[in-house]
């Protein structure tokens, strides 16, 4: 990987990432003992078994040897159920890790300034980042993972070191073998022991840098599979699918991509080069192994030790030589870990600008509130370009206003102003005359109600899905479902309240139809009791009986509240009390629609008359 990081800033980066699953989840702590047991017991055991050894080695007595292999079996026992509960344990709450990952970049999304949550660049980091994780692991699953790796490598290391140390210490008794006294034979077999991990490290290294620099290949194919891969598995384009032959298509754009073939680069290095690099890394262990048997058998045969002490010797030393190629890897895969971390941290480390506020506001009982515009202007950011441009607006609660315009006016803008998920860039909004920006930004959000274009419905419950809460009011979610035209078809539901939209979750839950839908999302409107409806296009999927049903009771089912509509079909627009004409950013005309459709030379006007093919009779009346 090009520009690799130090040791230091990737070990920084481990545990900058530790802290945040820490905040999730308790499955360090969990790790971190699960590892003693698991790792430790074999030395434990090893230990005894050594010891069990000796004593038959030796004569000794049957009684003594009797208490050593009850006393072996029954510490390997208790290990070994403390190591099967920690073991299922750590399982049972590493689970979910997969999906915990992404909630973790969905908390942090949810937490963000709407403004950069909404940003490109914010767009581009997460796609990085999920395929990193799709193409690897690499980013926070990964730091999980290694994070175990290293500790089984620690414990490893630390148990096979306490129980070889007397392998260097006891001296040889014969006098033929004394020269295996000669410290020079301990640090002849550490070094065989660190050439073995020097090299391992190294072609590990190797490997995980070749790894890593597939990625961007690697992120390709990905890309492509999500695309392509489950292209017919969406219901949605089942008519298309079958008209057009669109699935020879997508087996055209799937074989451009070959990054997970047995062609693949990748796989060619891994059948070249690191088969090589392999076979000598294992060559090279084997031969490691093998001087460490033939150095403990000898001092054991020169009466250094009983030969029981040989079997321990052998399995500590080998596992500290193990643990020590184990260690260096995991060390390298959190430096290469670390350079996707940089994507990761970019995205959770980003600030939140907007000003929070710290007045209250509350729903207040006489339902007065008034909302002005002042010089409002607004730019998105990295635009040079104004998208409103000095709007003023007043309206007060009890009133309809309809916002009206061409594709690209500042309809949209103005909404996402007025809930403040932007700030403007230029004038201020008022609330009751106090900046908006005064007020407790999750509270002043709670004032609205708003039913945008494209609203999300979930497969769960069709309650829940009204109050989006799995506790509610049974009889008030029936209530606005009612008002918002709901009711013939909640009288047919096999369950009620309690069918789940969809089959999702629930093998007999029910489509529903985008018409039904859109009143599903007014009446989630309508239940939030806001003192503010904003409604986006409410009647876009609904048919002509539908629409006409809802535009006939709009005034009972919004109530006494300030209702904010937007619409492309101005014939709907009629029952409002003011109707504001959005163009090229601007407010360029303000009015009831009788006052407007007077004006011939104006936009409205203009507009009207665009339509006038589809509602001939509305203008008949108009005249």
């Amino acid at each position: 990987m090009k520009n690799q990081i130090s040791m230091k800033t990737a070990l920084s980066r481990e545990v900058k990432a530790l802290k945040i699953w820490s905040k999730y989840t308790n499955i360090i702590g969990i790790i971190i003992l699960t590892k003693l047991f698991s790792k430790g017991a074999p030395f434990v055991t090893m230990y005894l078994s050594a010891r069990v050894i000796n004593l038959l080695s030796a004569g000794a007595a049957k009684d003594s040897i009797v208490k050593m292999v009850i006393l072996t079996l029954a510490v390997t026992a208790v290990l070994s159920i403390i190591s099967t509960f920690l073991q299922k344990w750590k399982d049972l709450v590493s689970e979910g890790f997969w999906e915990t990952s992404y909630k973790i970049l969905a908390d942090k999304k949810a937490s963000m300034d709407f403004v950069d949550a909404d940003s490109q660049k914010v767009a581009d980091l997460i796609s990085q980042i999920r395929q990193n994780n799709n193409w690897a692991g690499w980013g926070l699953y990964r730091s999980m993972a290694t994070f175990e790796t290293l500790m089984d490598a620690l414990v490893t290391i630390i148990c096979g070191t306490l129980l070889s140390v007397e392998l260097f210490l006891l001296p040889v008794v014969s006098g033929k073998f004394s020269f295996l006294n000669n410290p020079l034979f301990a640090v002849v077999l550490i070094a065989v022991m660190v050439i073995n991990s020097v090299l391992g490290g190294f072609i590990n290294n190797i490997h995980e840098r070749e790894w890593a620099s597939y990625a961007e290949e690697a992120r390709f194919g990905n890309r492509a599979f999500g695309a392509y891969g489950w292209f017919s598995n969406d219901i949605s384009r089942a008519a298309d699918i079958r008209l057009y032959r669109q699935d020879k298509i997508t087996i055209k754009y799937m074989r451009q991509s070959d990054s997970f073939t047995e062609t693949c680069s990748l796989a060619k290095k891994f059948r070249g080069k690191f088969g090589l690099f392999s076979f000598v890394k294992f060559g090279v262990q084997n031969i490691g192994n093998g001087i460490i048997y033939l150095f403990v058998c000898l001092k054991a045969w020169a009466g250094a030790f009983p030969i029981g002490s040989a079997t321990q010797y052998i399995g500590a030393v080998t596992g500290v030589f193990m643990g020590v190629n184990s260690l260096l890897g995991a060390l390298e895969e959190i430096r290469t870990n670390g350079k996707f971390l940089e994507d990761t941290f970019e995205y959770m480390d980003y600030p939140n600008n907007m000003y929070q506020g710290s007045l209250t506001t509350e729903k207040r009982r006489d339902t007065h509130y008034e909302v002005e515009f002042k010089n409002v202007s607004f730019k998105y950011p990295g635009s040079e370009n104004y998208a409103l441009k000095n709007v003023n607006l007043k309206f007060t609660v009890g009133e309809k206003l309809a916002v009206v315009g061409m594709n690209g006016s500042g309809k949209t803008t103005f909404i996402k102003l007025l809930c403040r998920l932007y700030d403007p860039t230029e004038g201020a909004i008022y609330l009751n005359g106090i900046d908006i920006k005064k007020y407790r930004y999750d509270e002043y959000m709670n004032i609205f109600a708003i039913v945008f274009q494209d609203f999300k419905l979930f497969a769960m419950p069709l309650g829940e899905n009204v109050a989006t809460s799995t506790d509610y009011d049974r009889e008030e979610v029936t209530r606005c479902l009612e008002k918002a035209g709901f009711s013939d078809r909640l009288k047919k539901l096999p369950k009620g309240l309690d069918t789940f939209l969809y089959k999702n979750l629930d093998k007999e839950g029910v489509d529903v139809s985008g018409g039904e839908a859109q009143k599903i999302a007014i009446a989630r409107a309508l239940y939030k009791d806001a003192p503010f409806v904003i409604l986006d296009e409410p009647t876009a999927a609904l048919d002509p009986v539908a629409e006409a049903e809802i535009y006939s009771k709009f005034n009972d089912i919004v109530g006494d509240k300030t209702a904010v509509y937007i619409s492309h079909r101005l014939s709907s627009c009629k029952f409002c009390d003011e109707i504001a004409v959005f163009h090229e950013g601007a407010v360029i005309q303000k009015g009831t629609h009788e006052q407007l459709l007077a004006d011939p030379k104006g936009k409205y006007y203009e507009l009207w008359n665009a339509q006038a093919q589809y509602y001939n009779e509305e203008i008949e009346e108009a005249s």
